[in-house]
């Protein structure tokens, strides 16, 4: 790959994340001065889901079949530029929470679109998908460490410099390598037009299985991303935004091994490390919050989040790459996208609200214990059920 294909990909990485990462991590300290509960927290971290679950599926038969990927990524992040705008103003959760549901189903359909255009793309893509995608760390960590900079992670200002950034990427979107449909041409069936032709996929067992245990991992792993910024800023951790941010930069680490590791590990047992590292993040969270002088356990949890992100999600997208070939590309995309940031993260994230708001006092004081190590019993049941279902073609 020449070094200006790699900045222009990895810029387009970079913008996308940085988006997500201005109101993701600390969006439940913002709800909860609002006064929302545990509940309605829950639900406003499932929107994310529910765009999973409704876009990328159909964006990916448009960009397989009738549009450039470059032009409709352009296009949604300029639609969600507004809606993150009007977001910023909600302060009623009858308002807020439809109104995020709207944007997400803008945002996350540009997941399959950014993996689409790197992956046709990239002259080796097991070589450089991993390495582009590192771009996506470092874009949450900057704009992680710009609303600590900013004191933007408790107010509506997280959602005003998303907006900005959000036009940012829509203007560069469309200075983006050419990227036209690869689909197969002719009249549109129904299934067609619903993505369904990917399901053909669920043909083979180790797909199915891969599939089943990538929406069952997702399930816990939302509390992370649900609860960790209220978990740190009610233990009082100076900075907390900007120290979550250890966790992307781990990432960067993580997902330039993925190439090197795979050859050797094969998927299952990086998936399997993958989940491990969940069970294991999950337990030092549980047990060490209350320790201060054990601090660094709940950090150390934090620098797990390199493995426990790039060896579920993104060799997840590399293995689907490989099972569904040039035609079905983009369509399988959003297949693992509405498994995994679909499915998953949706019955996740309401579970973990359901879960927090369980453990909850009615003086509103956390049971952090007992909230974490509820992810952590699920992540460690998952393990021996991939290993005995799971089998995983030496091509693969």
């Amino acid at each position: 790959m020449t070094p200006t294909l790699y900045l222009r990909l990895a810029s387009m990485v970079f913008l996308h994340f940085f988006v997500w990462s201005c109101w993701y991590n600390t969006m439940s300290v913002y709800l909860g001065k609002l006064n929302f509960s545990g509940t309605q927290i829950g639900l406003a971290y499932g929107t994310t889901a529910i765009g999973a679950l409704v876009s990328p599926f159909l964006i990916g038969v448009i960009a397989d079949r009738y549009v450039p990927a470059q032009r409709l990524l352009g296009g949604l992040h300029l639609l969600g530029a507004g809606l993150l705008w009007w977001i910023s103003q909600q302060t009623t959760f009858d308002v807020f929470y439809p109104s995020l549901i709207a944007y997400t189903l803008t945002y996350m359909a540009g997941h399959g679109l950014i993996n689409t255009i790197t992956l046709t793309h990239a002259p080796n893509p097991s070589r450089w998908f991993p390495i582009v995608m590192a771009a996506a760390a470092i874009g949450w960590i900057a704009a992680a460490l710009v609303v600590n900079a900013a004191a933007l992670a408790d107010n509506n200002g997280m959602f005003k410099l998303a907006s900005g950034i959000a036009v940012a990427i829509a203007l560069y979107s469309f200075t983006l390598p050419n990227t036209p449909p690869k689909g197969e041409a002719g009249p549109v069936s129904a299934s067609k037009l619903l993505g369904l032709d990917a399901l053909k996929l669920f043909k083979d067992r180790s797909f199915a299985v891969f599939m089943f245990c990538s929406f069952l991992i997702c399930i816990p792993l939302s509390f992370y991303f649900t609860w960790t910024g209220a978990f740190l800023s009610e233990m009082n951790v100076a900075d907390f935004t900007a120290k979550m941010t250890l966790g992307q930069v781990s990432e960067v680490g993580f997902v330039l091994l993925l190439p090197l590791l795979l050859p050797f590990l094969g998927v299952k047992r990086i998936m399997i490390l993958g989940m491990a590292a969940w069970a294991v993040r999950f337990a030092l969270f549980a047990y060490f919050h209350q320790q201060p002088t054990a601090t660094w356990m709940v950090l150390g949890g934090i620098l797990l989040h390199g493995m426990c992100y790039d060896f579920i999600f993104v060799m997840g997208r590399m293995y689907v790459d490989k099972a569904a070939g040039e035609s079905l590309r983009a369509s399988a995309q959003g297949l693992i996208a509405v498994f995994t940031h679909g499915a998953g993260m949706f019955v996740g994230s309401v579970l973990s609200g359901v879960v927090a708001q369980h453990y909850t006092s009615p003086a509103g004081v956390h049971d952090w214990k007992s909230i974490w190590l509820v992810p952590a019993l699920m992540s460690v049941v998952l393990i021996p059920l991939f290993l005995a279902l799971f089998r995983e073609k030496t091509a693969e």
